[in-house]
Order: structure tokens, then C-alpha cells, then sequence
């Protein structure tokens, strides 16, 4: 029996369908990506924007004509899932199941024949590594207790639940075993992880510490995403000590406006928000910063978007995640008066982008010359005859070998130059 499985959206829904398919193929099925070859498609979905979800109709029509060809199961899971079960059902009857968030962990079972049983809550699986792969996520909570007013993850995720420390240990030894790299601890809001373990709490820095000491093939540790109002001291003085804690933090600022922060209900304000900046660039040695931000929010104004701009220009970040307010239904911002026409948000992105790649070119050019350890990822695909690389602050290098690497071979580049977003070099010595 073959499986497909599409993945889209964040990390997470990356990591859940990477456990699937460890489970199925533990389970003697095949994988395949060829459509017409598989008994069983998985579409892991996602519902954060409209636009995504936009995409899952187009691929839903593509399986409903491979599903007439030859004998198909499909299943749709993931947020579109959770938040559109009854749509779904309704408007695309031709789906074999449609399984919640909860319920990922039942689909190895509902291939195989067992019927689906409706979970109480979220369940991690045991294990979220792709075999061979040298850089792994491992979910370390899930669902969120924000509810930031444009967001739908704590209506499809659900509440905080963070998975028990021996877990996230057990996980941790198995990725050492197999030679991993890298490793993305993730959650929706990861610094707000809270378990007991050997009967005392453990909070995100923590947690860190306590993974810190398993680890020696691992170079980097790295985590996704904080809340900038959980970023407590604690946290930054294990970054700032701990040099396999990659000193690239992803800190999402929404928007420059306090005003607006209030009305995304983020918990911040602006001011907060540059002096944690501050702080963390002053006591974590070599600290670069990537962001996610917003134009577009309803009721905001010129003024408030030129606060945006400058709080970027204050953050300084080497790369930044920049969308445009889109509603998403069942959010408190989707119905809010104010709502800003089109080509306004559009118009304030484009000069937002234009002006972060300006900034982010700025300072990574300020960088050279430099020396850094970089995680081979491939060869170039614009030049054969160059590699490609990963360092820790998340920048990409492409530098020439006199002997064969493979993925995941670590190696010392000297940075000379700087091509489009990419470091150029040498490999050192």
C-alpha cells in the first residue's frame, strides 16, 4: 500500500505529518509523491489565511478526478480541517475523513482499517524525525492562550498543552543518535512552555537547560515562536551563556503602534517591545534578530504606519515574515470597523518590504569579512560546481569544496562577499 502526504503551512503541521509518515512506513507502507501511484493521500492543511486555504479547494478538485482514474482514500486534516469539518464534508462529499487537529495522531489507524475515535485532547506522537534528514523539529506544545485578536490558531489548535520533559528528552537522544544538526524546538507560543519534571516546574529556559547536556552532534538549537511578553530574563541569560542556543532569535513584532498592538490584543506595547530589543542585543553576544509584522490592521492610520517602520528600522532584522492584514473568519479583528481597502495594505507592504530588503542587505554586508561554521544543505543549483550552507544566524553561504560534502557535513567558511542574500566564499584554511 503507497501514501502521499501534503504538507502545508507552519512548521508544526511539517513536524506532525514528518511523525505520520514514520509511523506508516513503520507500519510497511511505502511512500510515494506520485498521485496516480497511491492508495491513501493525506492533506495536511492549513487555515491561517484565506490564501491557503484557497489552495486546499484547488488540490481537494485535483484529488476528486484522480479519485475517478482509481481507488483513492483521501483524507483532509490540519486547521482547514478543524475549522471547516462540516464545510468540507458538505462541499466535498468525495473526502474519505476529515480529521481535526486532535485526531492526527488516529490516521496511521484509519488507513489501516480502524475506525477514528474522537480524542478529548491534543496527543503528541512519539517521534517527529525524518529519517535521514539532518535538521528536526521537535514539538515541545501546542495550541495557544493569546488569542491575539486576528489570529485563529487558539480556535483550531486549541489551548496550551505542553508535552511532559522526558518526552522532549527521549527525542532529543534519538536525533543525537542519528547525527542531527540542527534542531527547532516548537510550539505557538514555545516560551510560555510549563511541565513538572522530578517533582519541580520546568518553564522554557528550563527546558533548555535540561536539553543542553544531551547534546554533542547537535551544533545549533533553535525555537520557534516566542511571545515577546514571555521573554523573560532568564531566557535571554541561557541564550547568552549557552553557545549551542543560536543566537538568531525569531521575536514577532505585529506592528510599531502601541494603539494597534492594544487592538491585536499582543499584551505589549511598542515601548516594551524595543527595550526587550535592547536588552537581549546587549547581553547575547552577536544577536541578530527575523520578525513577523503587519500592515493593514483595521483603523491604522499613516502615522501609525510610519511607527511600524521605524520600530523596524530600531529592531535591525537580518530577515522579516511581512504580510498584510487578512480576516479570517471567527476572529474578533474580521469584524472590527475600520477595515483598510486593498490597495492601501498593498501599498504599504511593497514600500515595507522594499525597505527591509534595503536594511537586511545593509547589514550583512556590514558583516564582512567573517568566519562561520556552516551546515552544508546541497549544491547550488545555480552552480554546480558550489555548495550551499546554514549558519547559525539562519544566513545562507555558497562556497566551493576540493572534496565531496554531503548534507549535514559541517565546514568553516571565510565570507568575502555578499550576493543578493547570500554570503560568498571559501571554506577556511
Amino acid at each position: 500500500m503507497r501514501f502521499l502526504i501534503e504538507s502545508y503551512g507552519c512548521q508544526l503541521n511539517m513536524a506532525e505529518s514528518a511523525a505520520i509518515e514514520a509511523i506508516l512506513k513503520g507500519r510497511g507502507l511505502e511512500m510515494t509523491t506520485d498521485p496516480g501511484l497511491a492508495d491513501a493521500v493525506i492533506i495536511n492543511t492549513c487555515s491561517v489565511r484565506k490564501t491557503a486555504e484557497n489552495r486546499i479547494w484547488g488540490r481537494l478538485g485535483f484529488y476528486n478526478a484522480e479519485k475517478r482514474k482509481h481507488p483513492l482514500t483521501l483524507i483532509v486534516t490540519g486547521c482547514m480541517a478543524e475549522r471547516m469539518k462540516q464545510d468540507l464534508m458538505v462541499q466535498a462529499p468525495f473526502i474519505d475523513a476529515v480529521i481535526g487537529t486532535n485526531e492526527k495522531a488516529e490516521i496511521p489507524d484509519f488507513i489501516l482499517g480502524s475506525p477514528l475515535e474522537k480524542l478529548d485532547g491534543y496527543r503528541f506522537l512519539r517521534s517527529y524525525y525524518r529519517e535521514g534528514e539532518f535538521s528536526s523539529y521537535v514539538p515541545i506544545m501546542n495550541g495557544c492562550n493569546n488569542f491575539c485578536s486576528y489570529c485563529i490558531v487558539p480556535y483550531v489548535r486549541g489551548r496550551e498543552v505542553s508535552r511532559p520533559v522526558e518526552e522532549i528528552l527521549e527525542e532529543v537522544r534519538l536525533l543525537e543518535s542519528k547525527g542531527v544538526r540542527e534542531i527547532t524546538l516548537l510550539g505557538q507560543n514555545v516560551n510560555s512552555y510549563s511541565s513538572e519534571y522530578r517533582g519541580r516546574h520546568i518553564d522554557f529556559p528550563t527546558l533548555l537547560e535540561l536539553i543542553s547536556p544531551e547534546l554533542s552532534t547537535t551544533m545549533f538549537v533553535r525555537f520557534e515562536s516566542p511571545h515577546p511578553k514571555d521573554f523573560s530574563d532568564h531566557l535571554i541569560s541561557v541564550i547568552a551563556s549557552d553557545r549551542r542556543v543560536a543566537s538568531h532569535i525569531h521575536l514577532p513584532m505585529q506592528s510599531g503602534s502601541t494603539r494597534i498592538l492594544q487592538l491585536m490584543n499582543r499584551k505589549t506595547t511598542r515601548e516594551a517591545f524595543l527595550s526587550l530589543v535592547d536588552k537581549m542585543r546587549i547581553r547575547i553576544p552577536g544577536l541578530t534578530f527575523s520578525t513577523d509584522v503587519m500592515t493593514g490592521f483595521p483603523t491604522e492610520t499613516e502615522e501609525e504606519y510610519e511607527e511600524t517602520l521605524s520600530a523596524m528600522e530600531a529592531m535591525g532584522c537580518t530577515e522579516a515574515f511581512m504580510y498584510y492584514f487578512n480576516p479570517r473568519e471567527g476572529t474578533r479583528a474580521a469584524t472590527m470597523e475600520g477595515q483598510l481597502d486593498e490597495d492601501v495594505k498593498v501599498r504599504r507592504l511593497e514600500r515595507l518590504i522594499d525597505e527591509q530588503i534595503s536594511r537586511q542587505a545593509r547589514i550583512k554586508s556590514a558583516m564582512l569579512p567573517f568566519s562561520a561554521d556552516v551546515i552544508v544543505t546541497g549544491i547550488s543549483r545555480d552552480d554546480k560546481d558550489r555548495y550551499l550552507g546554514r549558519g547559525e544566524h539562519n544566513d545562507y553561504f555558497s562556497f566551493p569544496s576540493e572534496s565531496p560534502l554531503e548534507p549535514g557535513d559541517v565546514v568553516r567558511v571565510d565570507a568575502t562577499e555578499l550576493r543578493g542574500n547570500t554570503f560568498r566564499g571559501a571554506i577556511h584554511g
